[in-house]
């Protein structure tokens, strides 16, 4: 029988040596029914209101997602910083060094789940006020969403040991785990809903239970590893020095998704202007969103892990190639998935609801997103690059620019002038392409420079 050790190495991946487009793909796969499977929790949250609670419960619930987006969006930030900085100590073959990071980033990320955990709960119905949520579905978006915040510690230390076992080359375990946690999750799902007759309470405790699930087994996995990533709860404790580095790339990362969330506030807000059959379509057909960039994300993961190792062990050459082949890779999925949902777009939405109108509502949104997606690949991809390089406030400061102030001057001057909501759909891909110029040109500029998080 092989012991734990030889079996915790054979989940790893050496991505300094051999082919990087098999060993991207290969490392790429798994995070993708697990970036998939985190996305299930949530919509099968919306698909089981939506079908058997009603269409008020479906637009509640719906009206939360941006704000789930948010907090789960500062937690995936905070965990590039621990995913980057964990694969250039292990690139440089610096054992020490990812010692120190794992246990310091527990440390933070544990601080993060709790404070976003309490300020949620706090803030959550003025936010959703603020956002113009209806007044028939303010009252169950805010429980909704109080509950669903429990979760935040479990999502915290979920993203934890998933950044720094992807550090490692290691994205099949995490998968598992959330295999499980998702097929508890849909299972409590129904028994709450339909059995028990919670409505949307009933949804989001299914979620927080699936959430400590996954962060209970992924903790449990790092807590007995014998490798150098391993936690031990004697050696937790904060090194100023990693912290400093993982806040470097992790809090710029954080609000780059914050901004991104707090764009697409002012999106919800102005779709709630329309009224409740167009705002439950939306909330319906949104749920294509986060399957789509789920997925894509898997590749730029791939990019920051694979350019922070060969940047740790010198490989200048494995980081363009890398850059290159992720954004091949996350591109083509993006058309797949898009012109996929468009040409399945009535079975889709009929997931979430029994109403034509609010299918046909739905339907606005998607054909205009269909082939969108794809483009969002140029903007991100140079974003990871550049995270994997360890440079993360200048990327911040143009999505600030490029997909957030952009935004909102589309929404103040081409929104405004044709009211329509498919003038509004199309502000993200032309953020999207604006963006991405400058994040692609600025990755260039670094590379080609020799900064990077090293020095």
């Amino acid at each position: 029988m092989p012991d734990w050790d030889s079996k915790m190495k054979s989940y790893e991946m050496d991505m300094c040596t051999g082919s990087l487009w098999r060993k991207i793909l290969y490392f790429s796969v798994p995070l993708m029914f697990s970036n998939i499977l985190q996305v299930v929790f949530n919509i099968s949250d919306v698909a089981v209101v939506g079908k058997f609670a009603g269409p008020i419960a479906l637009g509640a619930v719906g009206s939360t997602s941006i704000l789930v987006t948010l907090s789960t969006g500062i937690l995936l930030g905070l965990a590039s910083g621990v995913s980057a900085l964990t694969a250039l100590y292990i690139g440089a073959k610096d054992s020490q060094g990812v010692k120190q990071t794992v246990h310091t980033a527990a440390v933070v990320m544990a601080f993060f789940g709790l404070a976003i955990m309490v300020l949620g709960m706090v803030f959550a119905g003025g936010i959703l006020r603020l956002m113009n949520t209806k007044d028939e579905l303010i009252k169950d978006a805010a429980l909704y969403l109080r509950i669903y915040l429990l979760g935040t510690p479990a999502l915290a230390m979920f993203n934890l040991g998933n950044g720094v076992l992807s550090a490692a080359g290691d994205t099949r375990r995490p998968l598992y785990y959330l295999t499980f946690a998702g097929v508890v999750n849909v299972a409590l799902n129904l028994v709450f809903v339909i059995v028990c007759n919670m409505g949307v309470s009933g949804v989001a405790i299914a979620s927080i239970i699936s959430q400590y699930i996954s962060a209970g087994l992924v903790l449990w996995l790092l807590l007995r590893s014998q490798e150098s990533f391993g936690l031990r709860l004697d050696c937790l404790g904060v090194d100023k020095d990693k912290m400093r580095r993982i806040l470097r790339i992790g809090i710029p990362s954080a609000i780059q998704y914050a901004l991104f969330a707090v764009a697409n506030l002012f999106v919800q807000t102005s779709v709630n202007s329309f009224d409740h059959v167009m705002v439950e379509g939306n909330s319906a057909a949104a749920n294509s969103d986060p399957l789509v960039y789920n997925m894509m994300e898997a590749f730029y993961m791939a990019c920051t892990s694979f350019i922070a190792q060969n940047l740790g062990a010198g490989k200048r050459d494995r980081i363009k190639r890398s850059f290159v082949i992720c954004l091949v890779y996350s591109f083509g999925l993006g058309l797949v998935l898009g012109v996929g949902i468009y040409v399945f777009r009535y079975p889709f939405l009929s997931l979430f609801t029994n109403e034509r109108a609010v299918v046909d509502a739905g339907i606005r949104r998607i054909t205009v997103m269909a082939l969108s997606y794809c483009v969002s690949a140029f903007m991100d991809c140079a974003i990871a690059a550049s995270r994997g390089l360890g440079k993360t406030i200048v990327p911040m400061l143009i999505v600030t620019a490029g997909s957030t102030v952009f935004r909102l001057l589309w929404i103040w001057t081409v929104f405004a002038y044709f009211r329509t909501i498919e003038s509004l759909y199309l502000l993200y891909v032309f953020s999207w392409i604006i963006t991405a110029a400058a994040e692609i040109f600025y990755f260039v500029r670094v590379f080609r420079s020799g900064t990077s998080l090293r020095t």
